[in-house]
């Protein structure tokens, strides 16, 4: 596998306006393709955010924005990853990751932690499955925002051959100190990649610190997107990752018989 650069776009997410949220997205993925990434990724609930007022309406346009993602990535030769709201049919949706490869819908991930403490349960659907996504730069693996708290998923990716996790997120204040740390915490123990994108600014009642990171196997951050909107980019590198798996075999020294 070649070494591929990844890039995370962080911005405000305007609440329920579908329109203008997918007009700054064009912008900046035709600004991070100018870099050379070839890996993207979207914050969580990227087109609409928790617009719960009418998300369920909102929800219908998804497969459209789908659509021109796709488009958007076969024109700028991009993996995209970010999560939008999915009809689950009972009047609830589904908090859904999309994997786009070149203009290829790969697969797509639903949320499966739904953050009860701001009533996520009550208007989202839980999915019922992990995500790896095959895709022409290796395998990708997917959470969403409060999943980074459940290490044995991430853990399951790692075992499952994932090279990078991908974090798409809307995690506010005051909360920076344990996503920074969750975030390094999930790169060291499983020895790979954590790419994240967190939203930033004040969406609705909800002040959002961005702080989007790419984070290597040795835990060190590669690229902090600070507070404000903007995109990081930055190189992972195969060989790095496999040379730190081989100077501390981790996942040899595993005794599952165990535990």
């Amino acid at each position: 596998m070649m070494d591929i650069t990844a890039a995370a776009i962080q911005f405000t997410v305007q609440q329920g306006d579908i329109a203008a949220n997918l007009a700054y997205v064009r912008e900046a993925l035709a600004r991070v393709a100018a870099q050379g990434a070839q890996l993207a990724l979207l914050p969580e609930m990227w087109s609409t955010g928790f617009a719960y007022r009418n998300l369920s309406e909102l929800a219908q346009q998804t497969d459209a924005v789908v659509a021109e993602l796709q488009q958007l990535s076969a024109r700028h030769q991009l993996v995209i990853v970010g999560s939008q709201p999915e009809p689950a049919g009972d009047g609830r949706v589904y908090n859904t990751a999309h994997v786009i490869d070149n203009g290829r819908l790969v697969t797509s991930y639903r949320k499966l932690h739904l953050f009860s403490l701001l009533g996520e349960d009550k208007a989202f659907k839980g999915g019922d499955g992990w995500c790896l996504a095959e895709t022409s730069l290796g395998k990708i693996g997917v959470i969403i925002c409060y999943d980074l708290r459940f290490p044995e998923l991430s853990r399951r990716l790692a075992l499952e051959g994932a090279r990078v996790i991908c974090v798409p997120a809307q995690w506010p204040k005051p909360r920076q100190e344990h996503w920074r740390t969750l975030l390094r915490a999930r790169a060291i123990e499983n020895q790979l990649y954590v790419v994240s994108c967190n939203a930033c600014g004040l969406i609705g009642k909800l002040d959002f610190f961005g702080m989007s990171m790419i984070i290597d196997p040795k835990g060190e951050v590669l690229a902090d997107g600070g507070e404000l909107p903007g995109e990081i980019v930055a190189p992972l590198s195969w060989e790095t990752m496999d040379t730190w798996r081989a100077q501390i075999p981790c996942f040899n020294d595993r005794r599952p018989e165990v535990y």
